[in-house]
């Protein structure tokens, strides 16, 4: 097996401001650092290399991680993976790496049902209602899990717009580019500090508006979650918030 090639991207800032849309206390927005996810490039490979970058829907592509604040502005970014691979296996790798992801003990990312419910990492309850059109049309949550999901689902929306206002925004994003795949992460990685930069820079972004038609502090001292395993501490955590949440809506 060829040695895959990566440009991990971290930005030294961990936005300890929290999800206006996922909260019940103060100390509940200050914990959420922001959502996560798995997002597919396409990129031009060796037909020897087509079968490692073959994707579920048979495109050819890399599977890029992307974790973004709730302003939308990319945390950390890590192209270079094959489109075979599963996020999980994109994460841990993320989380090992010298560069890597940080997370803080005590702090988490939203994550979707793909990923492992682990410390670090909260993802909603799987045979629930989870997607925000499942609430549509007057079809309100019936229970604190699928109230729990609803407002999950709309948090963690943000990372969704994020790669969607990224790609609209960079044609060269949207279809392969005939340049070597050291040269294609490169492209990916600059295009999401771009991003960044635009999102500081403007006050009002017009690919943000186009998208909705569509669809802190350093903590350089903090001890760091290096791995994602379920417990079952995290899960009655969980359990705990989701039912706290249920009964804020109905007091």
């Amino acid at each position: 097996m060829k040695e895959i090639v990566f440009a991990a991207v971290r930005f030294d800032q961990f936005p300890l401001v929290g999800f206006g849309l996922f909260y019940i206390t103060d100390g509940l927005v200050e914990n959420c650092l922001g959502a996560l996810d798995g997002t597919y490039i396409k990129v031009h490979v060796s037909e020897a290399d087509k079968p490692r970058y073959r994707t579920r829907k048979n495109e050819i592509a890399t599977n890029v991680l992307g974790v973004c604040s709730q302003d939308m502005q990319f945390i950390y970014v890590l192209p270079g993976w094959e489109g075979s691979t599963h996020d999980m296996r994109v994460l841990k790798d993320a989380l090992t790496r010298r560069n890597g992801l940080k997370v803080p003990h005590g702090y988490y990312y939203l994550v979707d049902a793909g990923y492992t419910n682990g410390m670090g990492f909260l993802s909603p309850y799987r045979g629930e209602r989870y997607h925000l059109s499942d609430f549509r049309d007057g079809h309100q949550p019936h229970t604190p899990k699928e109230f729990f999901n609803m407002k999950h689902s709309s948090a963690r929306n943000v990372i969704e717009r994020c790669f969607g206002i990224l790609k609209k925004r960079w044609a060269i994003l949207r279809s392969p580019a005939f340049y070597d795949i050291i040269t294609q992460r490169r492209i990916i990685s600059v295009c999401c500090m771009l991003h960044n930069f635009i999102r500081t820079e403007m006050s009002i972004d017009v690919m943000e508006e186009e998208i909705d038609d569509d669809i802190g502090d350093n903590v350089d001292e903090a001890q760091f979650i290096e791995s994602i395993e379920a417990s079952n501490e995290w899960s009655t955590w969980r359990d705990n918030l989701a039912q706290e949440m249920w009964n804020m809506r109905n007091a």
